[in-house]
Order: C-alpha cells, then sequence, then structure tokens
C-alpha cells in the first residue's frame, strides 16, 4: 500500500500527542494548524479525533476545547468506509457571522477521500448560540477515475469577491474549485484551476501517490499580490521528516503563481521559506494570517531535541525588499506554546 502522507502514523501520532496535552502541561503538539480570532480570543483547530481545537488570549498559552465532532457526521463513514474518526488538515473561515469549518476524511495511502463542512455562529464553548451544524461533503476523490486527492482544503476569497478552496495532496498536486455562495457546495457550473504540482510521469499508475510530493495549499493575501504555500517532501516521519513549505505569488487567487525566479508553481516552481534543519526534522503544513497589524506563518516543526515531536509554532513574519515572505530561524527555535487548563 502507498504511505502518501504516512498517515497511518499520523493518526497514532495526532491520538497520543492529543491525549498527551490534555495531561501534561507542556507545548502544544500538533499537525495541520489553522486558526481565526473571534474577539479577544484566538481559535486554533488541527488534525485529531473529530478536528481538535484550543483557545487562547496571547498566542502563547492555548487550552484545550475537546474536538468539534463527537460523534463523527454519519456521512464520513458512509463515504469512506475505511475511515477511522481521525479528521486531516482542516481550515476556519468566517463569513458573514458564522465560522465555516473545512475539513478531510480518507483512507489511509489511498485518494479515497472527500472534504466536508461545517458552521457554528460562535467558537465559544460557553455562548448559548455555540453549534456546529455539519453540511455534508462538498467534493470527493477516487481511486482509478481522479488524478488528485480531496483533502487539505484552504479557503480565499479572490479579487472579484468569489470564494475559493484549494486543496490537494500528492498525485497531480494542488487544485482549486470555486464555492457557490452558500460555501457549503461548489459552485454551479463548476469551476477548477491547477495552480502548484511537482515532476509526475505520465507512465504512472493513477493509484500511485509518488512521485510528486506536494500538498497543503495555503492562500494569503497581502497588498497586491496572492501568495500561496504548498508543502513539499514528507511529513510524520520523526527524525526521517523532510517537510518545507514554499511559496508563489500572484496577483490572481487562481494563478498563475510564480516563485522567485519566474517559475509557475503549476510547472514545478516554489521559493523556499521554512525547512529542516539541525533543532527541526522537517516544518510545515502552515497557515498565514494578520492579527492586529502583525503577519503570522503558522505550522508545525518536528522538534529534534525532543524525538521529533510535532509542535505549534507561530511566528512573525518578515517581508524582505521584494515583497517576499521570510521566516527567522531563531524565532521558529525561540516560540513555545503552552498547554494551559
Amino acid at each position: 500500500m502507498v504511505d502518501v502522507k504516512q498517515k497511518l502514523i499520523v493518526g497514532v501520532i495526532a491520538a497520543m500527542a492529543f491525549i498527551a496535552s490534555m495531561v501534561n502541561a507542556q507545548e502544544v503538539i500538533v499537525h495541520d494548524p489553522v486558526m481565526v480570532k473571534e474577539g479577544n480570543q484566538y481559535y486554533l483547530f488541527s488534525t485529531g479525533p473529530g478536528i481538535v481545537f484550543y483557545q487562547s488570549d496571547d498566542l502563547v498559552n492555548w487550552k484545550p476545547q475537546g474536538s468539534v465532532f463527537d460523534p463523527v457526521p454519519k456521512w464520513t463513514k458512509e463515504t469512506v468506509p475505511e475511515f477511522d474518526g481521525h479528521m486531516w488538515a482542516p481550515d476556519i473561515y468566517f463569513h458573514q457571522g458564522r465560522y465555516y469549518l473545512y475539513y478531510s476524511i480518507s483512507a489511509f495511502g489511498k485518494n479515497t477521500s472527500a472534504i466536508g463542512v461545517a458552521s457554528t455562529p460562535t467558537l465559544d464553548k460557553n455562548n448559548a448560540n455555540y453549534a456546529w451544524q455539519d453540511h455534508g461533503m462538498i467534493v470527493q476523490s477516487v481511486p482509478n477515475r481522479d488524478l488528485w486527492n480531496a483533502i487539505d482544503p484552504a479557503i480565499i476569497q479572490d479579487e472579484n469577491g468569489d470564494t475559493w478552496m484549494s486543496f490537494g495532496s500528492f498525485w497531480s498536486g494542488i487544485k482549486m474549485a470555486r464555492l457557490a455562495d452558500n460555501l457549503v457546495e461548489l459552485s454551479q457550473p463548476q469551476q477548477w484551476a491547477a495552480t502548484a504540482k511537482r515532476e509526475r510521469s505520465i507512465f504512472t499508475p493513477s493509484t500511485d501517490a509518488y512521485p510528486g510530493a506536494i500538498e497543503a495549499p495555503f492562500i494569503y493575501k497581502k497588498g497586491e499580490y496572492f501568495y500561496q504555500f504548498v508543502s513539499w517532501d514528507f511529513c510524520c516521519r520523526g527524525a526521517e521528516s523532510t517537510y518545507k513549505v514554499v511559496v508563489g505569488r500572484s496577483k490572481s487567487a487562481i494563478g498563475p503563481y510564480l516563485d522567485q525566479a519566474g517559475v509557475d508553481m503549476a510547472k514545478g516552481g516554489g521559493t523556499i521559506v521554512i525547512q529542516g534543519d539541525k533543532n527541526w526534522y522537517g516544518l510545515g503544513h502552515n497557515s498565514a494570517y494578520t492579527f492586529d497589524g502583525k503577519d503570522y506563518i503558522v505550522f508545525h516543526a518536528y522538534d529534534a531535541n525532543d524525538n521529533g515531536a510535532p509542535k505549534l509554532k507561530i511566528i512573525e513574519m518578515q517581508w524582505d525588499a521584494n515583497g517576499w515572505p521570510v521566516v527567522p530561524a531563531h524565532e521558529i527555535v525561540e516560540f513555545k506554546s503552552k498547554i494551559v487548563e
């Protein structure tokens, strides 16, 4: 069986990390983090049983909030019989008074996958209006039919006010599909785009994920540019992790996204933003935000000094003279989150 994303390992790691984080005063152990701010509170969502989430007022101290889904929606197991309750790589998006949570389900090592969405008017569990409404499946990938993988959703509004969902992992790379105005289904007629990929031979069987280790798209708007971040290579392997984040930019949300050398990301381009070193085996699956006038990149990193534990990183992004993101390496080392009760 193809071990794309090493999801068998991810499931075990995420479960163990979630249990540990609920018990010990330690750093947040996390995969695929995304964030949003409601009032003066930050909310962090990540891969885990039913989507794990946390709350903080300072971006450092995080209080576990349990899972979004318990039990998981019935449609998930009907669509993917091998699905075990671990939901992957969410995104959280606010629109017209509601928070929309996009999430992935998949069978290990296959593109038997789907993306669903749920919404709530508030993220505060103490608010009487807190209640997640699941809207079901948006898009599905099927082996031998699709040369793409319906996981890792991320939402962006384009320059015309239309909303798009980018997604994808391995196979033929990153796709985008326009959402309907209700944000819970694809537009009709459907509109799709391909925005990033890595080399893959036409002779590779369609059931094989490799080669082409690319996933985790996230598009961030700053100034006149949309910046598309993706992760290259491999997560979830402890000391063998090779995850890194690359970027390209475009004046249109659907591309083309060019790297610093002018190479289209849809033709293999990408400028490295962060990558592993002696302190971190691999860093990736990022998101990016502006909070209170500061720009942040959020990601998980495998700690070389703690048996490769995947730890939360929230780092203020800098920008070079040509408008490209820069992430200071010393800040990656220095940042430490904390679980609080």
